[in-house]
């Protein structure tokens, strides 16, 4: 986001296991953009420890889950549209399923280990990130109202 201030750099959230157009649609427009562009994708490394049966193999449904419970979210903003006078935040995600949040976090190794070694302060934690997830999407949506006319 801290990109986007600047007015002149394509920036896009995306990932493809989520949605292929939308990534697809990234990825040109940060093309076509006549300056720099930033596209960050969400994929999962080894690290993240999936639990799904597959492991690795299932990163692109990995992908789709961190959308669907608002772990992560869609979006691109493009300064092109500025010239035009539209908007240029785009918010591509639907309204998370944010009651999946937790049983995202607890199909990752990495969540887990938390869990285990701070049971105390495991579940405090994950609420923690699943509200500033909440307010990150307010955010991204506050975006899409804004008004860009001159």
């Amino acid at each position: 986001m801290i990109a986007t201030t600047y007015g002149y750099v394509y920036v896009a959230q995306i990932a493809m296991g989520a949605d292929h157009a939308q990534t697809l649609k990234a990825i040109r427009e940060a093309e076509a953009w006549h300056g720099p562009s930033i596209v960050i994708a969400y994929a999962p490394c080894i690290n993240h420890g999936l639990k799904a049966k597959g492991g690795m193999g299932k990163s692109q449904a990995e992908e789709k889950k961190a959308v669907e419970c608002g772990y992560w979210h869609l979006w691109r903003f493009n300064p092109a549209l500025i010239e035009e006078g539209k908007n240029p935040f785009s918010l591509d995600s639907k309204e998370p399923q944010w009651d999946k949040f937790h049983d995202f976090l607890m199909g990752e190794v990495r969540y887990l280990s938390v869990k285990k070694a701070y049971p105390n302060e495991a579940e405090e934690l994950f609420a923690e990130a699943q509200r500033m997830a909440q307010l990150r999407y307010k955010s991204y949506v506050r975006k899409t109202q804004e008004d860009w006319t001159e």
